[in-house]
């Protein structure tokens, strides 16, 4: 054998056929001849049908995706109107120290959390006795301050869960700082809490519990500030 010659490969085939297109023009008869697995057991079918098997199953993979997106579509309109909802009852409340509690409420009925609780701190002098402001230690308050993002996972013994109606029931747990701004100090915590322990962990992303924490810190900065109208 010529040393310059060597045997033709799967690779070389490949590589004419991928650079000769019309090769199946010329030889036409070949698609009706050259016999493929199926992809599905033992059978042997024609390049066209094995071609065909193959587009069927393509379609079908990306009518699954269009399926997804359109249900995570859905499943975010969802989301979008419940915080729609729960925001006009913040918007809507007229008395400042209501707000926590219609924070609390509104997390329970509008997102199906089975437990919530808050506390905030620095308050105004006419909401120092209100039970949203008191029962809370320097250390939870030194706790809170730490947390540059919303803690998700399992119970631990943290001060917070004695905040909610049923601390023994609270498997997971999700605990949101509270801010009345971007960059400022937090002043307040706010506790969602699950039988389930798996609803709330640690892989799960943040970011929605975040734009809650904003929304429940700006709405309660009305509670360091004078609030005649509450004075009652």
């Amino acid at each position: 054998m010529n040393p310059t010659e060597h045997s033709i490969t799967e690779d070389d085939i490949a590589n004419f056929l991928a650079n000769t297109p019309d090769f199946f023009e010329r030889h036409a008869e070949l698609l009706a001849t050259v016999q493929l697995s199926s992809g599905h057991g033992s059978r042997a079918v024609s390049l066209q049908e094995r071609q065909a098997g193959m587009l069927r199953e393509k379609i079908k993979g990306l009518e699954t995706r269009v399926v997804e997106m359109i249900r995570h579509g859905q499943d975010n309109v969802a989301i979008a109107d419940k915080m729609q909802r729960w925001t006009r009852k913040l918007l809507q409340t007229a008395q400042a120290r209501d707000l926590p509690g219609t924070i609390v409420e509104g997390l329970t009925t509008e997102f199906q959390i089975p437990q919530a609780a808050i506390k905030v701190w620095g308050v105004n002098g006419i909401f120092s006795d209100e039970t949203f402001a008191t029962g809370v230690s320097d250390d939870a308050q030194t706790f809170a301050a730490s947390l540059t993002a919303p803690y998700c996972g399992v119970n631990s013994g943290f001060e917070a869960v004695n905040w909610l109606p049923e601390s023994a029931l609270a498997l997971s747990l999700a605990l949101i700082p509270l801010r009345a701004a971007a960059g400022a100090q937090v002043a307040g915590l706010l506790v969602l809490a699950s039988p389930d322990s798996e609803r709330f962990h640690s892989a799960m992303g943040t970011d929605f519990l975040e734009r809650l924490g904003e929304l429940a810190g700006a709405a309660l900065s009305r509670l360091r500030a004078q609030a005649p109208t509450d004075s009652r």
